[in-house]
């Protein structure tokens, strides 16, 4: 009975997606002191991400002409996706910077067509292919960083040292299906 209940409570985290965020909770709880973001920061992240966001929806033309995706790291905001005009991109940024807890803003969304739904799976694909690797590297602390792959394109946020860095946006280069890393890190000595 013991080997059921076990084998289901593995399968639950496996077929959620949480088993990887359990396995890398348990790894980095021996650098809860390193971690650069605590549980308020984190919040406060995913609170300025939801701002951004509802300020996108309530407009008309920003919801139904545009993909675009906010994402926050300390008080850093990377702005990724497609507007179908300058317009409406200039209009998305100014949301951003004017929304409060923003300290910078990364302008990254193109003025083109929205990305199909297959580039956004390969997308996500390389984003939690990446993340594993990161997971994996020797001599790399990976709950500093973020990682957000847009087109092809990977995206490295965090608060980490030159040398971590270094490890992290090689990781990302090797890794199949990345066209370009954009590392925007805040170093700590």
């Amino acid at each position: 009975m013991l080997k059921k209940i076990s084998l289901i409570f593995t399968m639950c985290f496996l077929l959620q997606g949480c088993f990887g965020a359990f396995v890398a909770g348990a790894a980095a709880g021996g650098v809860v002191a390193y971690e650069g973001r605590n549980y308020e920061q984190k919040t406060k992240d995913h609170q300025l991400e939801l701002d951004i966001q509802k300020q996108i929806y309530a407009d008309p033309s920003l919801k139904n002409e545009c993909r675009i995706v906010p994402v926050a790291y300390d008080g850093v905001v990377l702005m990724t996706g497609q507007t179908p005009s300058q317009a409406l991109h200039d209009q998305a940024i100014q949301i951003a910077k004017s929304t409060s807890g923003a300290k910078r803003v990364y302008d990254e969304i193109a003025v083109s067509g929205q990305i199909s739904a297959l580039t956004q799976s390969s997308d996500a694909w390389i984003t939690t292919k990446i993340k594993s690797e990161l997971l994996a590297a020797k001599g790399l602390d990976s709950s500093q960083i973020k990682v957000v792959t847009e087109n092809g394109v990977v995206y490295l946020l965090g608060i980490t040292t030159p040398k971590q860095a270094k490890i992290a946006s090689g990781v990302a280069r090797q890794s199949s299906g990345v066209r370009k890393v954009v590392t925007l890190f805040e170093y700590q000595q």
